[in-house]
């Protein structure tokens, strides 16, 4: 195991953890993006994205596009190079507001939690489908973890604190079951040459119906790539 420093927040840094990485001229076989914050006050990244919507989603969507290249050259026809994005049940009632993405007009914590988490699920499929058109042994998957104890619900109201204090051994899963299906996403043989899947407690499931729609993934792509000021080459695919 080694540690390479990558702050999702930073656009800067995740360039230069990509370089570092590189430069060690490693394959790479999986990739999870499990990074987030949930329900904090309103603030932005260094580079004046909204957090919930720079760190949860940006960050990781550079991230995997700047490694892609990488993906496909790991990736087999029996061997798939595999990605898998870490949302949340929180996307069912997410809403993306494609004219205002960072959330500038009426700020609201569940609000940019539940968009961002909506956006990784568009994201997923979006990924899945220009994989498939360019012929690449890499898929895409999305995972649902579940609610899980961690340190991610500390910007919540006192009271549910003391709620998830006294209830968190009954209703909460455990940090090591709540990565139970990012790890059966990343290395079981069941999901071998399977993309575009939404996974919850090792099953495949429905995500929002909003999610399956191709041209709001396609819209929300193209904004994206423009601002992470990447290439949108998606532009020459249907």
């Amino acid at each position: 195991v080694e540690f390479l420093y990558c702050d999702l927040a930073s656009m800067k840094s995740i360039r230069q953890f990509v370089q570092r990485f590189r430069a060690k001229n490693c394959p790479l076989h999986v990739l999870v993006n499990n990074a987030g914050v949930m329900l904090v006050p309103e603030k932005k990244t260094e580079d004046g994205f909204e957090e919930h919507f720079g760190l949860n989603y940006l960050g990781h969507f550079l991230l995997t596009n700047l490694l892609l290249d990488k993906l496909k050259q790991s990736g087999t026809h029996s061997h798939n190079a595999r990605i898998i994005t870490v949302s949340s049940a929180t996307h069912y009632v997410g809403e993306l507001h494609l004219n205002d993405l960072q959330s500038r007009c009426s700020y609201s914590p569940h609000g940019a939690y539940a968009q961002s988490k909506l956006a990784l699920v568009l994201f997923t499929y979006r990924l899945q489908h220009l994989l498939t058109a360019n012929g690449s042994h890499v898929t895409a998957n999305v995972v649902d973890p579940g609610v899980v104890n961690t340190e991610l619900y500390k910007h919540v109201f006192w009271v549910i604190k003391v709620v998830k204090w006294m209830t968190a051994w009954l209703f909460f899963k455990t940090p090591e079951e709540g990565a139970s299906t990012s790890i059966y996403a990343a290395v079981s043989p069941e999901m071998e040459g399977a993309g575009g899947c939404y996974l919850y407690n090792e099953t495949r499931t429905k995500s929002a119906d909003i999610a399956y729609d191709e041209e709001l993934q396609r819209r929300l792509w193209t904004e994206s790539c423009k601002m992470v000021g990447i290439s949108d080459e998606s532009s020459r695919v249907p």
